[in-house]
């Protein structure tokens, strides 16, 4: 229980105790990523569902800023990142890592910051003409697989955060989200995208990026959002 709750202060903003931990809990925190994709989405859905009382944009603007706030922006962060550090490293890997480690953002960030935003803003209008709330919880959750296999596959590109996760990594975790993202997909079939996204994902950042970081998980996380809602909309 205690490595849920250090995943869930590491994923979200959510207001939690603090917690006496040691290397190998912050490692191990990992395995539970995907749990904090169900509280994301949980919270997601409710304020969704708030704002639909008013109208369906009120309700896709409300589960926008839930989405937001309830990850502090992380993923988004690293998504900006990444943006600035593909579209201006131009394959430079030392220019890469110093753009990377740049706390100021540039033109590739916001524009694929925007777009993002923009991309779920629409997306979550769409969904809730068609599917039911709750389905945004598993989408959510498999989501935040990804960063189980990325660990494991792509090399870490320098010593940091996500560098550490690697030794508290384990099969039996990532197999049973797999497992359990696999059996949700019959009833929520975007999650099956998960299974070509997920690897795109880690191939794109060992072509381009070299490895994979905090930036690369929290940017993964956010594309596989809105790549299994586009899924799922445009399959329908």
């Amino acid at each position: 229980m205690k490595r849920l709750v250090l995943a869930l202060q590491l994923m979200t903003r959510l207001p939690l105790p603090a917690l006496d931990v040691d290397e190998a809990d912050f490692a191990a925190a990992i395995r539970w990523f995907p749990a904090t994709g169900i509280a994301v989405g949980l919270i997601v859905a409710g304020a969704t569902g708030l704002g639909l009382r008013i109208d369906p944009w009120a309700g896709a603007l409300c589960g926008l800023l839930a989405w937001v706030t309830v990850t502090g922006a992380l993923h988004l962060d690293g998504l900006g990142d990444i943006a600035d550090a593909a579209g201006a490293a131009h394959g430079d890997r030392s220019r890469l890592s110093a753009v990377l480690a740049d706390p100021h953002i540039g033109s590739f960030g916001v524009v694929a910051i925007g777009l993002q935003l923009l991309a779920k803003l629409v997306l979550l209008r769409l969904w809730m003409e068609i599917f039911p709330l709750w389905m945004l919880v598993p989408v959510a959750m498999a989501a935040r697989i990804g960063p189980l296999v990325w660990t494991r596959w792509l090399p870490p590109l320098h010593e940091g955060l996500a560098s550490r996760f690697r030794a508290g990594w384990r099969a039996a975790p990532l197999i049973l989200w797999m497992a359990l993202g696999l059996l949700l997909g019959f009833w929520v079939p975007a999650l099956w995208a998960a299974v070509i996204l997920i690897p795109l994902w880690g191939l794109w950042l060992r072509s381009r990026i070299g490895g994979i970081s905090g930036d690369g998980h929290g940017a993964g996380i956010e594309l596989l959002e809105s790549g299994m809602l586009a899924v799922m909309v445009l399959a329908r």
